[in-house]
C-alpha cells in the first residue's frame, strides 16, 4: 500500500510540474486530444499503460 501511495504522490507531483511550468501549452494540448479518434487515444493509452507495467516490473523485479 506504501508503494502504491508513493506511486501515486509522484505521478500527482509530475502532471501538477506540467501544469505549473507550462498551462498554456497543457490547454493547446487538451485541445488537441479533443480532436483526435477514440481508437488513437486508446491505442496511446493501451501503449503509455504497458510501458508503464514494464518499466515497474523490470525495476521491482
Amino acid at each position: 500500500m506504501t508503494d502504491l501511495l508513493a506511486a501515486l504522490g509522484l505521478a500527482l507531483a509530475l502532471e501538477g510540474t506540467i501544469y505549473a511550468l507550462a498551462p498554456g501549452a497543457m490547454k493547446r494540448a487538451i485541445r488537441q486530444m479533443l480532436d483526435l479518434p477514440d481508437q488513437t487515444l486508446r491505442i496511446a493509452g493501451l501503449t503509455v499503460l504497458a510501458t508503464g507495467v514494464c518499466l515497474v516490473w523490470f525495476v521491482r523485479g
